[in-house]
Parts: C-alpha cells; structure tokens; sequence
C-alpha cells in the first residue's frame, strides 16, 4: 500500500472542503425551494379550529335535506384543538365529543392518521379527519443532513474524475 505524506493530501482536503462549502449551500437552497414549491396548507402550526353547526341542523336532517354544512373530509395538524359549537336546539355528536345544545365540545387531534368519526350534524352521518405531522424546522434540517453530505462526496469523486489533482500540484504544494 502507498502512503501519502500529510503534504500530498492539502490538494485533496482543499478541494472537498470547497466541494462540500459548494454542497451545503446548494443542498439548502434546493430543498427550501422544493419545500416552498411543494407546500401544503397543513403546513402550519397547531391552533383551534372551530365547527359551527347552525340553528335547525337537526330538524332539517330529519326532514331528509341533503345537509352539508362541512366537506366530507377535513385535514388537521397534530396538536390542533377541534371544537364544535353547537348552536342548534338539538344535541349533537362527532366522534367521542357530545354537545348539548348552546355548548360547546373539543377534541385534541394527538396523533396523526386518517379517520371517520360518526357525526350527526351532516346528512351523510360521517366526517372524515385527515391528521397529518406537522413539517418542522427539524424535519427540513433532517432533509439537509441527508442531502448534503451525499451530494458532497458525489461532487468530490466526480470533480476528481474529470479535473484529476496533477503531480505537480502536489509538488507545488509540498514545498
């Protein structure tokens, strides 16, 4: 086996610390402008979201109207409050949260997943909750972590593929 003096590696540790300069920074720029390209609105942080249902909700159900007060399907963040106010003469129900009339009831969504709930303020008897993770801060620095250190040494091998280090550079550092 070869062995190199410390000498001869100052072309090598030059070139990738400016190639992984070059990848931190183009790694970075990349993902926030994929990540701002690609945003969902659930992309936010946690709050209270509030459910109106309206006077008359469940005399008109009975009725047999085509009620839809909410989409089928709502999406959530973990950690957002549901609360259902409840301004029928009616009690009503979604899920495990039972609300008197003029009252209001919360849920805490803790977890992210996808379900639907029994619920008697739509005409279809369901509403779906889409929780979903929040995307952090830590989540785009894990993306970073991942991205960068890869694209440095793929940069690094293919820089020296194609602008290989010549002997003399290496003399001309030495001294």
């Amino acid at each position: 086996m070869i062995a190199m003096k410390a000498s001869n590696l100052r072309p090598y540790l030059k070139r990738l610390a400016i190639v992984i300069a070059i990848s931190l920074v183009f790694a970075l720029v990349f993902n926030e402008v994929t990540y701002l390209l690609s945003k969902d609105p659930a992309d936010r942080a946690p709050k209270t979201i509030s459910l109106y249902i309206p006077a008359g909700t469940a005399a008109r159900i009975k009725s047999g109207d085509e009620l839809r007060i909410f989409p089928d399907e709502i999406t959530f963040v973990v950690g957002d409050i549901l609360e259902v106010v409840n301004d029928d003469t009616e009690p009503h129900q979604m899920g495990p949260v039972f609300v008197p009339p003029g009252t209001t009831g919360s849920m805490v969504l803790d977890q992210a997943k996808k379900m639907s709930v029994n619920c008697t303020f739509q005409s279809s008897r369901y509403l779906g909750l889409d929780i979903r993770p929040a995307t952090t801060i830590s989540t785009r620095i894990a993306g970073l972590l991942i991205s960068a250190p890869t694209l440095a040494a793929l940069l690094f091998l293919y820089s020296l593929a194609v602008y290989p280090i010549k002997p003399a550079e290496q003399a001309a550092n030495a001294v």
